[in-house]
């Protein structure tokens, strides 16, 4: 009986790791990109954002989220207001502007989030295996309407869509596999 309920608690407790999103730096996923090439997803975020807590509680809890972006990207949390420094590309980024006193609250944007065209939060920014920026996605998702994102940015299937009727047609047929 002790073996079997030793068995059952250390299946639940890998279950749960297994159903949480592997964060890092942006730095940390650059060089692990370098050794071993995967798209990267960024979740830029703010201390005092709303829907950034929302995505965190209802979308990247989720564990088909989860384990879909674990497979498929190197999976990032950024500070858009924070005082990381970041290497991309050969140029470094900073947040000149950070104010630690106000560490909690509303913060200077950092040079990173403006180089890649942030300008609301949450926004996910989906990167190939060479680091260039594929696209990015505003706004809070639920884990159904971001497996659209996933799903089209994880594989090479952005590619064979090269016309706004056939985006159009990717998300009219679209069928959610995640649950809710």
């Amino acid at each position: 009986m002790k073996k079997i309920t030793l068995w059952v608690l250390l299946s639940v407790i890998s279950v749960t790791q297994a159903q949480e999103i592997k964060w890092m730096s942006m730095n940390e996923a650059l060089a692990a990109q370098a050794k071993n090439p995967k798209k990267i997803f960024v979740d830029v975020y703010t201390i005092w954002c709303g829907p950034c807590k929302m995505l965190d509680k209802n979308t990247f809890s989720n564990p088909d989220v989860a384990s879909f972006v674990n497979k498929n990207f190197y999976a990032v949390k950024f500070n858009a207001e924070g005082d990381e420094t970041i290497s991309y590309q050969g140029k470094s980024y900073s947040n000149p502007g950070y104010d630690p006193s106000k560490a909690m609250k509303r913060n200077s944007s950092h040079q990173f989030s403006r180089f890649m065209g942030v300008n609301a939060y949450p926004t996910m920014l989906f990167i190939d295996e060479t680091g260039n920026l594929i696209n990015r996605v505003k706004g809070y998702r639920t884990p159904q309407q971001l497996e659209l994102f996933l799903k089209l940015f994880g594989t090479n299937l952005w590619k064979d869509i090269t016309t706004q009727e056939a985006y159009q047609d990717y998300v009219d047929n679209f069928k959610p596999e995640f649950k809710g």
